[in-house]
């Protein structure tokens, strides 16, 4: 590429007298020129392309900085569960604890319990009389060898029935007032003496007597029937 370049040629006295033409090869300038201008371009995007990765990283770091408030809030919600939860096993270790005593203390009640039923149970098989415990429902709730000689029943069949739905030869019927009137506190001075038919199918006279299982001053929770049969 040439740059053609034209002037005039004046004299001293101010007269044209020609014309200078002179020829430049330009070629390496345009060249330079125009490599100028692509890097000023090539610079323009990627200052454009710069601008917009330095706002997708402000938009990034705000969205962090997010996360982080994010974090640090359930980091304290955990923190502060895991306090509650310490707490409530502390509590429950306690409760167990106390659990454990109950536990103990109902064990050695039951061993209590146990000792006193044998003892009770020793004491009714000793007695040759018929013996019948009844609760406060009147439900058998012991039922000796001497009531199984008169009537038939195994303690295993009476145990658990109501005393007045009980199918042996003492007609119990004519013992409901009197053992209501135990049952609510009254006492009973004299035996009350029933015609029955005992186990063999013979009648027999048989004396019933009623005392009331003490409740500590309150109404009695329950009676013991002894009934003892007569001789003919």
């Amino acid at each position: 590429m040439t740059d053609v370049q034209v002037a005039p040629l004046v004299s001293a006295e101010g007269a044209l007298v020609g014309v200078s033409i002179s020829f430049v090869d330009v070629t390496r300038f345009k060249r330079l020129q125009e490599a100028v201008e692509k890097s000023k371009r090539d610079v323009e995007v990627a200052y454009e392309e710069l601008q917009s990765t330095v706002e997708e990283l402000e938009t990034t770091n705000e969205e962090l900085q997010s996360t982080n408030e994010e974090l640090e809030t359930t980091n304290e919600e955990l923190q502060s569960t895991n306090e509650e939860l310490e707490t409530m096993n502390e509590e429950l270790q306690s409760t167990n604890e106390e659990l454990e005593t109950i536990n103990d203390e109902l064990n050695q009640r039951t061993d209590e319990l146990n000792q006193t039923n044998f003892f009770l149970e020793s004491i009714l098989r000793s007695l040759d009389a018929g013996v019948v415990v009844l609760d406060d429902e009147l439900r058998v709730a012991a039922w000796n060898e001497g009531a199984r000689d008169l009537w038939g029943l195994t303690a295993d069949e009476a145990q658990g029935q109501h005393f007045m739905n009980l199918d042996i030869g003492l007609p119990v019927e004519r013992l409901n007032g009197a053992l209501r009137h135990v049952l609510a506190g009254g006492d009973l001075e004299q035996p009350v003496v029933l015609q029955a038919t005992n186990r063999r199918g013979r009648p027999v006279g048989v004396r019933v007597r009623l005392s009331p299982l003490a409740n500590g001053g309150d109404a009695p929770r329950g009676l013991i029937v002894f009934m003892e049969a007569e001789e003919p």
